[in-house]
């Protein structure tokens, strides 16, 4: 038995499943500087011994915000990799996810 409305309702329900999976992607030609950023940024990171293990911090760049993820051990380093972020990006908005670890 052949249904039409499945036919209409299955792609439908697959897409608004698998939809929400998907992480958001630049779609405009400004966007194109974005792993510049984060190449940029990830590589003031790597000069400075704060951000060395244990600490780790993730940089992603997505429509010019730029998202920072990881783990350090104090605020103050949380609050520095904001802050060096906002200094060499400028204008651009911080998203700062980083989780402090206690010992």
């Amino acid at each position: 038995m052949n249904h039409p409305r499945a036919i209409v309702i299955l792609p439908l329900l697959c897409g608004a499943l698998f939809g929400c999976a998907v992480t958001q992607e630049c779609k405009v030609a400004s966007c194109a500087q974005d792993s510049q950023i984060t190449a940029d940024i990830q590589a003031l990171f790597d000069q400075r011994a704060e951000f060395k293990p244990p600490n780790y911090v993730y940089v992603k760049t997505v429509n010019h915000v730029v998202y920072l993820t990881g783990q350090v051990n104090t605020d103050l380093v949380r609050e520095n990799a904001e802050s060096i972020v906002r200094d060499a990006a400028d204008g651009t908005r911080v998203v700062n996810s980083i989780a402090l670890t206690y010992p």
